[in-house]
């Protein structure tokens, strides 16, 4: 094993994951200020985006399982799907194993949406330069998805 494979003491990977935050605090806001500049094209706010990217993926969900999965507070969820269902980008219908939390659907105005505004952001994200490998990505997946699994039990409420 090189140097580079050795997993590293816990003193030393807290400062080297602390450099990622400082890249993905900062990164996040710039992404998110270019979602909001593109929101008048596409009317999609990051919150909307947000709804209909889960939607697209995951089918019909509740409120509550949305804000589950995108940690974010049920009540911030339920303004932002309340906003894509007046735009006609979801509809809420009964749901059959629970009365109390309706389901959410995509409809095709929404993946509609999605779907462009998905296509213009892979076209910017081709620009990306770096000459970045596929284990590059992997490794940096890898990272964000073990810092995300340390605050998993962080209350979003």
């Amino acid at each position: 094993m090189t140097d580079a494979d050795t997993p590293l003491a816990p003193d030393d990977l807290a400062h080297r994951l602390t450099e990622v935050f400082a890249l993905v605090g900062p990164l996040y806001r710039r992404v998110q200020r270019k979602v909001e500049q593109a929101a008048p094209i596409e009317g999609l706010s990051v919150g909307v985006r947000a709804v209909l990217v889960l939607l697209l993926e995951h089918g019909p969900m509740t409120v509550p399982q949305m804000g589950r999965a995108q940690a974010l507070s049920r009540q911030f969820v339920q303004r932002m799907v309340n906003d894509a269902a007046t735009q006609q980008l979801v509809e809420i219908t009964p749901n059959p194993a629970h009365q109390r939390s309706s389901l959410i659907r995509l409809t095709d105005n929404g993946r509609a949406a999605i779907t462009a505004a998905t296509i213009r952001e892979h076209a910017l994200l081709r620009q990306v330069g770096g000459d970045l490998t596929d284990a590059d990505l992997t490794a940096c997946v890898r990272v964000l998805t073990q810092m995300l699994a340390l605050f998993d039990h962080v209350d979003v409420n």
